[in-house]
């Protein structure tokens, strides 16, 4: 296995890894999945250092990035691939920006809480979030084949707009991206997001058969899918006592929270 400075590679088995940044206070996950055809990477990173030297040293198959959704921490290392995917509804944010966060806002956000030693070529104060044209766009119920691996595509808007979920049908994983993941809060506070889309896509989520393991973006690798009962239950707590809207503040669960 690779050992890194910056990324932590973990092998969830024989043709999936967990690219991890455990370094920095968001704890994120990139995921590269290989097919006999071509391979998947779930999002890029944070962009603090490049992923592509770790993809590269993972596998010789040609990568198709699937991005989870347009925010900094997921799209670090965009640039360095030349087949990106992107939900349709979150095409104009990888084109034209971000909405909602200022420059100012990411930058101060991507160098906070850093515990380990970050690339020379790292100069917080000049970070600049990939945009750029995306390949193609993405719309609930694609489906993707890597050849022996079945990948479908659920639209589970809320975190932003275009944000997606993926399910791995060959495996049973179900990759969350921001929609669900443990420790710190799921978030849906800020202009860009919307709590009642999100509540509707984790009830979505939460009816997918067949899971047989969830990962999410970031913190605790990999959840046991007991957790779907959870957010079915978090759904009807959340509809009933009128919780789905701005200003709600913090509402935890069994093994989750959320932040409106």
């Amino acid at each position: 296995m690779i050992n890194d400075l910056w990324f932590t590679i973990k092998q969830l088995d024989e043709n999936s890894y967990a690219i991890s940044e455990y370094g920095h206070w968001e704890k994120v996950h990139s995921f590269l999945l290989l097919g006999t055809e071509k391979a998947v990477l779930i999002d890029t990173g944070l962009g603090i250092d490049n992923i592509k030297r770790i993809t590269d040293q993972l596998t010789t198959l040609p990568i198709e990035v699937i991005t989870t959704h347009v925010h900094t921490d997921h799209i670090g290392s965009h640039e360095q691939y030349e087949i990106i995917y992107v939900h349709e509804s979150d095409k104009d944010w990888l084109v034209n920006g971000i909405k909602g966060l200022s420059i100012e806002q990411i930058r101060k956000d991507i160098s906070r809480d850093i515990t380990l030693p970050t690339p020379e070529t790292f100069n917080p104060d000049k970070y600049q979030p990939f945009q750029g044209e995306p390949t193609g766009l993405l719309k609930d119920g694609d489906v993707i084949e890597l050849g022996n691996r079945r990948l479908i595509i659920y639209h589970t808007p809320g975190h932003s707009p275009g944000h997606i979920s993926i399910f791995d049908e060959t495996n049973g994983y179900l990759f969350t991206g921001d929609l669900l993941y443990d420790e710190t809060p799921i978030y849906a506070f800020y202009p860009s997001t919307n709590p009642y889309d999100l509540v509707n896509s984790l009830e979505r989520i939460s009816e997918i058969p067949n899971v047989s393991m969830v990962y999410g973006s970031h913190n605790t690798l990999g959840l046991e899918p007991k957790i779907l009962k959870e957010v079915k239950n978090a759904v009807k707590f959340l509809r009933e006592n009128e919780l789905t809207k701005f200003g709600t503040g913090i509402h935890k669960f069994n093994g989750f929270s959320v932040h409106f």
